[in-house]
């Protein structure tokens, strides 16, 4: 591929490096030149060509500047309006040339008309084109017509063809009733005229069918390969003693459920196995994943080994010490708590601790993977909320406990559930365990959508929960003044809910705020203290407070779908009925309309996250993640979901029987993007 400079800088924007990516660089829609339409009889609204001579032509002023030519064929009259147009562009049109036109018919100003079709001037009874003329995703300064030659080019290169062969085997393509990829390639660029266009625009023709199989089975087939050579790696081999998760379970309140029985059994059997464990708890909001974890932690602690707990924030780090400290120090369990805003010197003793072993479980945020951690013997790293950390914090992590040669267990947990087709192709490096129910007892959150204008009603209805002796969160999406969104901060909202409610104490939290006093507001708020309280979203994730029964949302337009989740999650942990008010301003555009119907109507995390991935995509799901993770460009989750379960079969049939052609097969899709996923 001999092109220029600039060129080649362009095509790099589209991923475009080798000859390869040409070939698979594919239409994102077509056009139809093959047919032409009388005028007369071309049906309007959809994208048809037509041929006439032009019998007019004027630079209109009025309403405003504009080439206006009228075209003439056997059949009839149409107006050719161009609203931007270039002074050349009125002699290239003049009367008498024969056009032919690409483009939407429609009834305007001037009757029928096409604006701004594609036009080109041809001879009487010039051929048409014999192939649907494919239209590629580009960049700025790279035409169609460039990147198609460029393409059509690569395709006439027999050698470059050759690289085309069949990286299937015979009998997984009849299993499935795949087409040829080379057919289906060629097809894709040039499609013949009798090939149904709905079918190729709507990306199920069996060409596509195919092109979509090798992409998902590619990206299968490399997760599968990172899945098993990270099992190729030595772990602490963590058996399940009971001589603390037996006294710990005994001790409990509370019983387990039987979805936290089921998955603590999964985790307990990977700890017991020589290689690492890789798995991703996953649960609902308050289904009971840090128990879960607890299990983990104490059945590497009764052999000898230390945990580590990291979470994203300083708060959900610090619950996460003091529910672990009050299970764990009654059983003369050593735990340390560690986050960046400690005092040097008290820092120190810590790390003393956790480098002595004399902490036998850590827990903190990313201050744990700093180089001067060091761990006595770590043998298990548990990462909660697992989507805001990176691929390579989460190494770090990992490689604290790899000193004797032996890699930690890894468990990584979040509260966000993850739709099965999600985890199915995005997660399939992963062993994946769902806590699918809630503890008994747990009362209904009932959800309303309240416009901003009824603020009066929620006044009262905060008096009234806090005269029952109940208590209220009032979140607030932003801390500081924004120009540009224009919405009212925590500070502002604290000081005006003070006025009105001059005999409640309300507080404030939020994530400017110096960690200790945090920690003091959390403290008299879970007390029962602080009536009311005034928070940004760092209580999102974590925060336990039972008397809370009713939570205010402001601004809830402008939350994700999973961050509304998550808060509302904060309401309803005790027996008693709760409320989550959502308080949106008008008017609300439509993919905000979108998202609050579909949290006022459900209350599944797992209904909601699909619902979510179909408005969204999958890109907030994997968070930083995303950096590691061949995405896709083809296949579609939702559409494709029998094509993704049949590669997930295929990949670990191709591992197994088909080694080489599935290592030709992950470099032809894949190429050099497979250097990730080592966590």
């Amino acid at each position: 591929m001999t092109v220029s400079a600039n060129v080649q800088e362009k095509l790099s924007r589209l991923g475009i490096r080798h000859e390869l990516d040409l070939i698979l660089h594919l239409p994102i829609r077509y056009e139809d030149e093959t047919h032409l339409f009388p005028i007369a009889d071309a049906p309007p609204g959809q994208t048809v060509q037509v041929e006439g001579v032009i019998v007019h032509n004027e630079v209109v002023v009025r309403p405003r500047r504009q080439l206006v030519c009228q075209v003439e064929d056997n059949s009839g009259i149409l107006v050719m309006r161009f609203l931007n147009f270039y002074g050349s562009q009125i002699k290239t049109y003049a009367v008498g040339k024969r056009v032919r036109l690409l483009g939407e018919i429609r009834h305007g100003f001037f009757g029928a008309e096409m604006v701004h079709p594609k036009c080109r001037i041809v001879r009487e009874g010039e051929s048409l084109a014999d192939t649907m003329t494919p239209i590629y995703p580009t960049t700025a300064g790279l035409t169609q017509k460039t990147l198609g030659k460029l393409i059509e080019q690569v395709l006439q290169d027999a050698h470059t063809v050759q690289t085309l062969t069949e990286t299937l085997p015979e009998k997984i393509i009849s299993t499935y009733r795949l087409a040829g990829l080379r057919d289906s390639i060629m097809c894709l660029h040039n499609p013949p005229p009798e090939v149904s266009i709905e079918a190729l625009q709507a990306r199920t023709h069996p060409a596509w069918r195919r092109i979509k199989f090798d992409e998902l089975l590619a990206q299968q087939l490399s997760m599968r390969l990172h899945y098993r050579q990270r099992r190729s790696h030595s772990a602490p081999v963590l058996a399940q003693k009971n001589t603390l998760t037996k006294p710990f379970l005994e001790q409990l309140a509370f019983k387990l459920t039987a979805a936290q029985i089921k998955v603590a059994a999964e985790i307990s059997h990977d700890l017991a196995a020589a290689h690492p464990m890789q798995r991703l708890l996953q649960g609902d909001v308050g289904s009971g994943k840090t128990i879960v974890a607890a299990l983990a932690a104490l059945q590497a602690i009764e052999n000898g080994f230390q945990a580590a707990i990291m979470a994203p924030t300083e708060i959900l780090a610090e619950q996460h010490f003091q529910k672990l400290s009050a299970w764990f120090e009654p059983l003369g369990i050593g735990v340390a708590w560690l986050s960046g805003s400690q005092k040097k010197k008290h820092k120190q003793t810590i790390l003393n601790d956790i480098a002595l072993g004399t902490a036998q479980l850590a827990v903190g945020t990313h201050a744990l993977f700093q180089e001067q951690v060091l761990f006595h013997q770590l043998g298990l790293a548990i990462i909660d909320e697992q989507h805001r950390f990176g691929v390579h914090q989460r190494l770090a992590l990992r490689m604290k406990g790899a000193q004797s040669n032996l890699v930690p267990h890894q468990l990584m947990m979040s509260a966000t559930p993850i739709p099965r087709t999600l985890s199915m192709s995005y997660f399939a490096d992963l062993d994946v365990s769902v806590i699918d129910e809630l503890p008994p007892g747990r009362a209904p959150i009932v959800t309303k959508l309240i416009a901003d204008d009824r603020r009066s009603e929620i006044i009262a209805r905060i008096q009234y929960a806090c005269q029952q002796g109940k208590q209220v969160y009032w979140v607030c999406p932003l801390i500081e003044e924004s120009d540009t969104l224009q919405l009212q901060t925590a500070m502002e909202t604290y000081e005006n809910l003070c006025q009105v409610f001059p005999d409640l104490n309300v507080g404030l939290v939020h994530g400017r705020l110096p960690t200790q006093e945090k920690t003091e507001v959390m403290a008299l708020f879970k007390q029962g203290d602080i009536q009311l309280l005034v928070a940004t979203t760092v209580i999102e994730v974590g925060v336990d407070v039972p008397n809370a029964s009713l939570m205010v949302i402001e601004n809830a337009e402008r939350m994700g779908l999973s961050q509304l989740h998550q808060l509302r999650g904060r309401v309803g942990r005790g027996s008693e009925a709760s409320i989550c008010i959502l308080l949106y301003q008008k008017p609300l555009s439509d993919i905000a309309r979108k998202r609050l119907r579909i949290i006022f109507e459900h209350t599944d995390g797992f209904e909601i996250a699909r619902q979510d991935l179909n408005l969204r995509g999958p890109g907030e799901f994997l968070g930083a993640r995303q950096s590691g993770v061949p995405m896709l460009r083809f296949a579609d989750l939702e559409q494709d979901g029998e094509l993704l379960t049949a590669a997930q079969t295929t990949a670990d049939e191709m591992l197994n029987d088909y080694p080489d052609l599935a290592q030709r097969h992950i470099e032809r899709w894949l190429g050099d993007k497979t250097e990730y996923l080592r966590v």
